[in-house]
């Protein structure tokens, strides 16, 4: 079992202050990930949990153990940096086997588990070669496969996917989805920017916002009930149009928010019309920009090829009340 309690966490950098009074209870075996913008926290909470960053005020606790003074070596943790961290003069067996020959282990049981982690990330052949040998998804594979061999209660992931190629992503996307399957009781924590893999991974989702959570729920809860105007524009690609002034009027809120895919071209009966500035074919749906004398162009997501060109006249209007979320000055949803 390995339940991650923290508890009442500030970390404050000087007079600055980081992480406000962090409160989440992370269950055995669950895959969370943080999100947010740049600065607000995710990475240093993640670096804090690891204790590889110490705490200001509060309590991290990892399955009953209060493990503020812990040394991260002591923690039961295991974590995956974005630069992978391999040593380049080691092979890959050395690297994924160094942690366990500090730790005194016997030769045939690091032997054992080095070859079982290889087997299961399809790194078995490539055991003899340095990291500078390997593709950039071989060498986030060894990454992990380090950790995997310390058999770690919590695996803590700092954006490992961020210096890949966008097809490479996708694959250790998946493979990370099946080490999740394959390690049920393992707690993962995963920092990330990508909607993609944030929607995908997630059993739950923490927003972080100025050292603030925001709102915590599976991904479809914070994609179709956001509890703040942040959430609403933050979750989800494109983003949610999010309307004012005039635009909100009708529907007696200081917000209107309708993601691209509630949206339709109305013939003659629209809220809001305007002139086609873009318009994206992706293949299987497309997206067409319209300024309507917004902040932000109007986006819509229409199945299959864009109908629309630039500078076309439309008019468009919600599909339906269900997916409109309106909100008030604070940005807090209204629910009359």
């Amino acid at each position: 079992m390995a339940e991650l309690l923290i508890e009442n966490v500030n970390k404050s950098f000087g007079k600055t202050d980081v992480l406000k009074d962090i409160n989440l209870d992370i269950k055995s075996g669950e895959f969370i990930v943080f999100v947010g913008p740049s600065g607000c926290g995710k990475s240093t909470l993640l670096r804090c949990i690891s204790g590889l960053e110490t705490i200001t005020s509060g309590t991290i606790s990892i399955d009953g153990r209060v493990v503020n003074n812990m040394a991260p070596s002591k923690r039961g943790i295991a974590m995956v940096f974005q630069t992978y961290a391999l040593y380049p003069h080691m092979t890959v067996y050395r690297n994924m086997a160094y942690s366990l020959r500090l730790m005194g282990m016997p030769k045939d049981q690091i032997d054992k588990k080095v070859r079982a982690a290889a087997e299961k990330l399809e790194l078995t052949k490539y055991l003899d070669r340095l990291p500078k040998a390997l593709s950039g998804g071989q060498r986030q594979r060894v990454a992990i496969g380090r950790a995997i061999v310390r058999d770690p209660k919590v695996f803590l992931f700092d954006e490992p996917l961020s210096n890949l190629d966008a097809k490479l992503r996708v694959q250790m996307r998946i493979e990370i989805a099946q080490l999740n399957d394959d390690l049920p009781d393992t707690t993962m924590v995963y920092v990330t920017h990508d909607q993609v893999e944030a929607m995908t991974l997630a059993d739950r989702i923490v927003v972080l916002r100025d050292g603030v959570v925001e709102q915590v729920g599976s991904p479809i809860e914070l994609y179709e009930k956001p509890q703040s105007l942040f959430v609403a524009g933050f979750i989800g690609s494109p983003q949610m149009n999010l309307l004012t002034g005039h635009n909100a009027d009708k529907y007696r809120a200081h917000t209107v928010g309708v993601r691209a895919e509630h949206l339709r071209v109305a013939n003659g009966d629209g809220v809001w019309s305007g002139e086609v500035m873009l318009a994206e074919d992706l293949g299987a749906d497309s997206y067409i920009y319209i300024d309507i004398g917004a902040d932000q162009p109007l986006v819509i997501r229409q199945d299959g090829k864009a109908k629309y060109t630039i500078g076309d006249k439309v008019s468009v209007a919600p599909r339906d009340d269900t997916h409109l979320y309106r909100f008030d000055a604070n940005g807090r949803p209204l629910t009359q």
